[in-house]
């Protein structure tokens, strides 16, 4: 019997191959000289495609190759990669890989929050330039006595705010509704928490709906006091206000895992001082990266057991037995 024919869009974890291709043959994108010649080729026999968002966007003219996909296992939370809208019209199920990243993603914006109020990096550049033999490091910021509102409380939200808890701060959140169960300070408006709160912690969804959420009104409401965490998606700040808003002490400092172009960090926020900058590392440990490789491979598993997706999007809901 013939093993089902899957995409992969850009190379994964050496585990990740592995297991897919001990269970079907695995067609690898990223080595094709011609990757539209080659999309045209197999394009007809690909049922399933494993993709992430640092591999390209599976938009509808992409998906459009595959007339017989029924399953694009993403890997990552965050799924802004895929036009689920498209997938959903051609009856494809899309996944993502939640919960098994809450915990990393949590305990590294508590670490880059800490980083950027008590200015560690700058401290640790500060020693190895000798500059400590001459005078002690100046006194920073500190997390005492701040408040802080979290931009979107879902499961990592949640799980950063259990960590906050510990630190004995104030908790607020804004998402488009009020959650029941949930003790932390509600805002309906984004600029209403920032007026309220001295940190803000953006760990919303990326994509066209919070394109440029926080922006140059949000930070000029937040003030000179203010720290900006992102650990969401680049996308959900205007980069140029926040560049601005830095320049000018609009805000204190800010503290950044993404940005609107990556790889590419503008060289104005490089030559920030007030900034703590990070190449995209909160899921980036080797036990978490595994762990999100594995649901990858566990979906598409799964679907093709015909025991459903594990994970699916909200946008493309699955229904037993419709296929």
């Amino acid at each position: 019997m013939s093993k089902t024919d899957i995409l992969m869009t850009g190379r994964m974890l050496p585990s990740v191959i592995e297991a897919l291709e001990e269970r079907f043959t695995l067609h690898r994108m990223w080595e094709a000289p011609d990757r539209d010649a080659f999309l045209r080729e197999i394009g007809p026999r690909i049922r399933g495609l494993a993709t992430s968002t640092m591999t390209g966007r599976a938009d509808a003219d992409f998906l459009g190759f595959f007339p017989n996909a029924e399953i694009v296992a993403s890997f990552g939370v965050g799924y802004d990669n895929v036009d689920v809208h498209a997938a959903a019209k051609r009856g494809i199920i899309v996944t993502n890989t939640p919960d098994v990243l809450n915990d990393e993603v949590a305990d590294l914006t508590i670490g880059l929050l800490i980083a950027t109020l008590r200015r560690i990096p700058q401290a640790d550049r500060y020693l190895r330039a000798g500059q400590w033999l001459k005078a002690p490091f100046p006194l920073s910021p500190s997390l005492r006595a701040r408040k802080v509102g979290i931009i979107g409380l879902g499961r990592i939200g949640k799980a950063i705010a259990r960590r906050l808890e510990g630190f004995g701060v104030e908790i607020a959140y804004h998402g488009r509704t009020r959650q029941e169960h949930v003790s932390y300070v509600y805002h309906s408006t984004l600029v209403g928490m920032a007026e309220a709160v001295d940190v803000l912690i953006a760990i919303t969804p990326g994509g066209a709906g919070t394109k440029h959420l926080v922006n140059a009104e949000i930070l000029k409401a937040l003030g000179p006091n203010g720290v900006l965490i992102n650990v969401a998606r680049g996308s959900v700040v205007d980069e140029a206000a926040l560049i601005d808003a830095l320049r000018q002490g609009t805000i204190l400092a800010a503290g950044l895992d993404v940005f609107e172009k990556e790889p590419h960090v503008p060289q104005a926020l490089i030559d920030l001082d007030n900034v703590v900058l990070l190449p995209h590392i909160a899921s980036g440990s080797v036990h978490t990266r595994k762990a999100m490789g594995q649901l990858v491979v566990d979906n598409l598993v799964s679907w093709f057991s015909g025991k459903g997706p594990l994970t699916p999007v909200p946008e493309t809901p699955y229904e037993a037995g419709r296929r």
